[in-house]
Parts: structure tokens; sequence; C-alpha cells
């Protein structure tokens, strides 16, 4: 034990590593494929008309490092608890085999969903607000660098869930790290101010279930709804969905569609003025487009992420 408390400064800054290369490596891929490389190609899709300035993303950068750091000292006191015996249900865990580890991971991205959805909303109270969650929030335009722009308070809360879960849950270790890559990648997309979702003909996303890049967007720009991670059951259950969501994934899904027909900006889901076939058949090409585009850009998230994620589970 004496040997292990000598050695707290290397685990907490290999943690600190880990983390930032995880952030670094996501926020600066997703800034640079979608903003840089696939700009062009993507340009009917972007949700903003303008984008955030360099200064912005120069701050979300520096401040997500502040975040990052509370990250890895959690990470180290949840290091401490562990090799005090303070998580037996890991053990137990292991006992069921690979099928649960599966079934583990998809289990922690369900309760985080709700860990998620319950903490954002109470933070948007306004005796809380202040303290926990402004500074994520001066970020009205969103870039992939907002993802870990938090204040310390808001940080402690994000990461006390992966010290909670394994406690009340049996989870094995191997699991935490592929669900952190899970959720900086969609922490990310959520960010990215492009939406890569595809469209059904009727405007809607595909998948309408998770939540899209232009779901966690109207939130950025009004924050009184909208608060749902991965999934959008919650905001659909507590009725705080922003009423106007379909609507605007649907004017940024169509966008490129509506400007070529000369429809209307304030175009609404069911009105006759505009050309639905029109639209209709050319959205059959672009999602198929635009869906293997996702899977592309995600696939290549998920591979870097997978290489950071297979070296901490193997090291």
């Amino acid at each position: 034990m004496e040997f292990w408390f000598d050695h707290i400064g290397q685990i907490w800054w290999a943690s600190l590593s880990r983390e930032t290369a995880r952030y670094a490596v996501f926020a600066v891929a997703t800034w640079a494929l979608l903003w840089i490389a696939l700009k062009t190609p993507l340009r009917g899709r972007k949700i903003r008309e303008h984008s955030p300035a360099a200064g912005q993303l120069l701050l979300e950068f520096i401040v997500s490092l502040r975040s990052i750091a509370i990250f890895a000292t959690v990470a180290l006191a949840q290091s401490m608890m562990s090799r005090a015996g303070a998580y037996p249900l890991t053990h137990v865990a292991l006992q069921w085999g690979r099928v649960w580890l599966w079934a583990s991971l998809l289990l922690m991205i369900l309760g985080h969903d709700a860990y998620f959805y319950w903490t954002h909303r109470a933070m948007h109270d306004r005796r809380l607000f202040k303290a926990f969650h402004r500074r994520h929030h001066r970020s009205q335009n969103p870039s992939p660098f907002t993802a870990y722009s938090f204040d310390l308070g808001e940080a402690a809360v994000m990461a006390s869930f992966v010290v909670l879960w394994p406690f009340l849950v049996p989870t094995p270790w191997a699991v935490i790290p592929l669900f952190i890559v899970h959720q900086i990648v969609r922490n990310t997309l959520a960010h990215c101010g492009y939406e890569l979702m595809p469209a059904m003909s009727d405007g809607r996303p595909l998948l309408d279930w998770l939540t899209t890049t232009t779901h966690h967007d109207l939130h950025h720009a009004q924050s009184d709804s909208n608060f749902g991670l991965y999934f959008t059951w919650w905001d659909r259950w507590m009725k705080t969905e922003n009423p106007g969501y379909h609507t605007a994934f649907a004017r940024a899904a169509f966008r490129a569609d509506l400007a070529r027909v000369g429809a209307p900006s304030a175009w609404r889901l069911g009105t006759v003025s505009i050309p639905r076939m029109a639209l209709a058949g050319s959205d059959a090409l672009s999602s198929v487009g635009l869906l293997c585009l996702q899977c592309f850009a995600g696939g290549f998230l998920f591979i870097v992420g997978g290489a950071f994620a297979l070296t901490v589970i193997f090291a």
C-alpha cells in the first residue's frame, strides 16, 4: 500500500494523459474531418450559417483541459477505491462471460443517458446554473471542442457517473474505456455543427429515437428544452423536447433541396406548398450517401478511439 501511495502522482498523470489524448483525438478529428476535409460536400448540412470564431475554439480547448484534470482526479479516486475493495461487483461481472461484457456496456450507456438527462436538467435550475453549467452555454454556437467545456462542478458531476455505476451494477473494468469511447464520439458529434443523420421523405430523422446534432444544437440555442444526450426518450417522456425540433431537423437535412426548389426557409412539416416528391426523390439518393458518410466518419472515429481503449485494457 505504501508503495502504491508513492506512485499516486504517476497514476494521476497517466490518467490525465489518456483522457487528454482521447479528447484531443476525437475533437480534432471531428473538427478536421467535418469542418475542413468535408466542408464542401457537407455545406448543405451545416446547421448554422456562421461558424464560431477561432478564439472560442481555443478557449473551449483550454477549459476542456481543466475538465480533463477533474476527470483524471476522479479516476485516481476510483482506482484507490478499487484497490481498497470498494467494487466487489466487478469480480462478479467477470464470471458472467463475454455476453455480459457487451450487455453491461449497453446497460451502462442506457444508465448514463438517464443520469445525464436528470443531472443536466437539474443544472438548468436557476439556483445551480451559474455555478455548474454557465460555462458550457457560453458556447451558444457550439463546436466539437465544446464537448468538455465545463465548469468545475459540472465536470465533477459528469465524471461521478463512472465512479457510481460499477459500484451499483456488475460491470467489468474493460467496459469503462469502451463506454468512454462511445461517450466522447457521441458528445463531439452532438456539438459538431453538421447534421449527419439521414432524413426520411417526411423530414423526420431516419433513427428518430437517437438524438441528432440538430437536437442538441437547439438546446444551445434555446436552453429550456432537449436535455437528452444519446436518446430522445427522456425528453419525450418528460415533455421537454423542443416543439420545433423536427422542423429544425428537416430544414437542416433538406437545406440544399429547399434552396434548389426555391422553398421558403420557414418550411413546416406537412405543408403542401413544396414539391414533396422532388424532395423525397433527391433525398432518397442523398440519404444513402449521407448514411455511408456517417458510417465512414463514425467508423473512423471509433477505430481511433478503439485503439486507445484497447491500449488501456491490455496495458
